[in-house]
Parts: structure tokens; sequence; C-alpha cells
């Protein structure tokens, strides 16, 4: 059974879920007496400040699309050594065979530049089979051995680049799922701490109660504060 994908429970950047929680923990901190009498003290506030200092340490995506972009292309840089390996051994190829006939059709490099990823691996290693095959015959041509080691050596450099992509494709969803489940941890904990905030001064201090309000973004408290500003006069 293919595994769900997990949704992110805030709608907030992580940016701004790392500041807010850094920001609240100064609260915590500083009203230590009165979340004690709610069983959360110093050894709960230095787990929550670890758990989101390592969130802030996490890679973002950005790091991990670079990471994909260069792999990427070295993978295209390995399919134009692949093409030019691939053209040199047919250039000679064409001096003896035509290239409408059968034995030409063999070699399958017809639109070789439109191929997938995976025709073109199979075509570099068609071209080397068949030009070895063929070789004693295209001798006189000016094909040689180390021209089919070549393309040989192309296509496996072609398909480790093409292994490593992969990887770093897989490496950016496994790192984007373990960043979302570790902003939902912290984003759950961070709620429950902000409703511990309120609840200790809704009676008593409306600035420290303000301290624990949850924003969805800058730009929403900066709404607030202007309503707020309004009111005033």
């Amino acid at each position: 059974m293919k595994k769900q994908s997990v949704i992110r429970e805030y709608n907030f950047p992580d940016a701004e879920l790392y500041t807010q929680c850094l920001e609240r923990i100064l609260y915590i901190k500083r009203d230590l007496i009165e979340f004690k009498a709610y069983a959360y003290g110093e050894e709960k506030i230095l787990a929550f400040e670890k758990m989101v200092k390592s969130f802030g340490d996490l890679p973002d995506d950005n790091e991990l699309v670079g990471d994909q972009m260069l792999a990427t292309q070295k993978k295209n840089d390995a399919a134009e050594a692949l093409k030019t390996a691939v053209r040199t051994v047919m250039t000679r190829v064409t001096v003896k065979i035509d290239a409408k006939s059968g034995r030409y059709r063999k070699f399958g490099t017809h639109k070789m530049n439109d191929m997938s990823d995976a025709n073109l691996l199979l075509c570099g290693l068609r071209v080397a089979r068949v030009s070895e095959q063929l070789l004693p015959f295209l001798e006189d041509s000016g094909l040689k051995q180390e021209l089919i080691d070549k393309v040989r050596q192309s296509t496996k450099a072609f398909e480790n680049a093409i292994h490593i992509q992969q990887d770093k494709v897989a490496d950016r969803d496994i790192a984007v799922e373990k960043r979302v489940e570790i902003g939902n941890d912290i984003y759950r904990e961070f709620v429950m701490i902000c409703n511990i905030g309120k609840d200790i001064w809704a009676e008593k201090n409306h600035t420290k109660y303000e301290n624990y309000t949850i924003y969805e973004s800058n730009n929403e408290q900066k709404k607030i504060g202007r309503k707020k500003a309004e009111s005033a006069n």
C-alpha cells in the first residue's frame, strides 16, 4: 500500500514558524513561574528549544532544489558527451554503410536528439554492441576499438548521472516529508504553549496575553496592529 503523503498543519512558511517559536521561548522563560503551574518547566522548555533549533538546521527546499538542478545539469552534460561519442562512431559507419539500409538501422540512432534518457542509454549500449560486431568490416572506414570503448564509457557515465539525479529527486521528497513531519510536531507544541500562555494572562495582562497570540503571517500581525491603532484614534 502506498504511503499517504504528510499534510502540513500550519499555513505560514517554515521560517515564520521557526521565528515565532523562538520568540515564544523567550516569553516562556520570562513566564517560567506561571508555566510551572501547568507542568511546563525548564526541562520541557529546553526540549522544545532543541527541537526548534534542529528544525532550523534542516536544509530548506531551495538547497534541495539546487542540488537536484546541479545533478540534472551533470546528467544533461553526460548525455551530450554520449551523443558526441555515438556521432563519432556513426560518422565512420556511414562511410561504408548506407544510412537507409537495414544494417545501418541496427544501430538505432534515428532522432537521437529527441530520445528520452532511457532510450538514449539503450542507444549507447546498442551502438557499442553493434559496432563491435561489425568492427572487422568497418575498420577501413576509420572505426577503432578505442572509439567503441569511448561510447561504452560515456554510456556508463550517463547511467551513473541518471542514478545520481534520481537519488537527488528522492532525497528531496524524503527531506520535504521529514521537514513537514517535524514542523507539524513543533507546531502542535507551539499551539499548546500559546494556549497555556493565553490562559495564564487572559484576565491579568492584555499585553502578555497578546504575546501568545498566533498570527498566520507578519502581514496579518501588521493588519491587526493597524486596526488597533485606528480604533484608538
